[in-house]
């Protein structure tokens, strides 16, 4: 079967309610149709699984960029890691080794840093613009834990009660990563870091272009509400956090090597689960790119 074809056929469906996995595709052989076949998939499933993809860093950015244009860049870990192992600073390493390829110690600084992804987050929804599409190549993987979990927003959204749609319509947030590191205790930013990270505001609810359906936009990076006391609007967004994570919204991707993964960060959420860190290996590389056409 062409690539082309299979871009433009149904995925097979992982979850009840969203996530699909292409098969049968070569991503770097895509023409584009068939791209258009995959951002079709994207907004009807939100996160799309293809396996068996041997594929360079400098061939995944490639990819990233014909997908959804432009690419996010020295931001999150790169900032922390400015020496990564890859040298685009498009790329960000996504994994428990250090420079040389090494498990690194677990009082890393990288690695603490590095822990808030397992929190429910949105990537650089604490930039302005957020990010559109982010895309995880998967190296190699912990024979056991170390899957992602993704939360379909667009479902809970809807599953939410009228009265609190209503509420939270007109509202937005202050997104800032040095906030939601700090809710794990990870508080040792230089001055020249922290600047940086400036945060940004962000409507709690979003329309998805794509499939024009709402969503909550919520994440760990968000701060507080825009307007409220600072307590209330803390209060909030833990609700709507634990509200938009609840079992039925979420699917677990349990990686293999050779694993490509795209998420739309407008109308999902993520987090990383743990696995033994000072044993196993773990190298996956991703890509994200900018809301922004």
């Amino acid at each position: 079967m062409s690539a082309m074809t299979t871009a433009h056929a149904p995925a097979e469906q992982l979850h009840p309610l969203f996530a699909g996995e292409l098969t049968g595709t070569d991503l770097r052989a895509l023409d584009d149709a068939a791209l258009d076949g995959v951002r079709a998939l994207m907004d009807r499933y939100a996160v799309l699984v293809i396996r068996n993809q041997e594929i360079t860093d400098e061939a995944q950015a490639a990819f990233a960029r014909r997908l959804g244009g432009q690419l996010v860049t020295t931001v999150g870990l790169r900032v922390i890691n400015p020496a990564a192992r890859s040298a685009d600073p498009a790329l960000t390493d996504i994994s428990n080794l250090d420079e040389n390829g090494e498990i690194m110690d677990l009082a890393d600084r990288r690695r603490m840093y590095a822990l808030g992804n397992r929190l429910w987050h949105s990537d650089s929804s604490f930039q302005n613009p957020p990010a559109r599409y982010s895309m995880l190549s998967a190296k190699e993987v912990p024979a056991t834990g170390g899957e992602t979990e993704y939360a379909d927003m667009r479902a809970a959204y809807d599953a939410f009660p009228d009265a609190l749609k209503a509420q939270i319509e007109d509202l937005r947030a202050f997104h800032s990563i040095i906030y939601s590191r700090s809710t794990i205790g990870f508080t040792e930013f230089s001055e020249a870091e922290r600047a940086k990270f400036p945060g940004a505001e962000q409507p709690l609810v979003r329309v998805h272009p794509g499939s024009h359906r709402k969503s909550v936009y919520v994440a760990s990076h968000a701060e507080h509400i825009v307007g409220w006391p600072v307590p209330d609007g803390r209060l909030l967004l833990r609700e709507l956090l634990a509200l938009a994570t609840l079992p039925q919204f979420v699917y677990r991707h349990t990686w293999r090597a050779g694993d490509f993964v795209i998420w739309d960060n407008r109308c999902t959420m993520h987090r990383g689960l743990a696995f033994d860190e000072a044993n196993q290996r773990r190298d996956l590389r991703r890509v994200t790119t900018i809301d922004v056409d």
